[in-house]
């Protein structure tokens, strides 16, 4: 079961990347979105809450393994994160190049409350942090399709 944990948190081992594991964590994000893009928002929202759900428990028993809190190796939090920030947005490339930038920026800066929400304990904790920056990614975005 253990590497079936460190399987999922580390989304394939992208999260074992020498440099950078939280960005290769967020190119995961747009290989999912790639093949859930064209699904309702039903179903896009139900893959991102189960893989919210999962994250959370997984990245609760990997803390455990790797022995401290939010672990670099753990990026299925920047999966959910890049999901939540492409939700809705449609697909392009150059969509898909600034939802990335505008999340990576998003996920380093932690607006309010992302400090604070990652300060929960556990995979929550890990978590939530990247879906409160996914949600300003998203807001972003969809100012940035309107009006730019």
């Amino acid at each position: 079961m253990k590497k079936l944990i460190i399987l999922f948190v580390s989304f394939f081992y992208l999260g074992y990347a020498p440099i950078v594991p939280g960005t290769f964590g967020s190119l995961g994000g747009l290989a999912i979105y790639y093949f859930i893009d064209d699904l309702s928002p039903f179903f896009f929202i139900a893959i991102v809450s189960v893989l919210f759900v999962a994250g959370s428990i997984a990245a609760t028993k990997a803390e455990e393994y790797y022995g401290r809190k939010d672990s670099s190796e753990i990026v299925i939090d920047e999966v959910v994160g890049m999901l939540i920030t492409l939700f809705l947005i449609p697909f392009s490339l150059k969509n898909l190049i600034v939802g990335f930038v505008v999340f990576r920026i998003m996920d380093i800066i932690k607006p309010f409350p992302g400090r604070a929400v990652e300060r929960i304990k556990g995979g929550t904790g890990v978590m939530l942090d990247d879906v409160v920056a996914g949600i300003y990614g998203n807001i972003l975005m969809q100012v940035f399709i309107r009006y730019i």
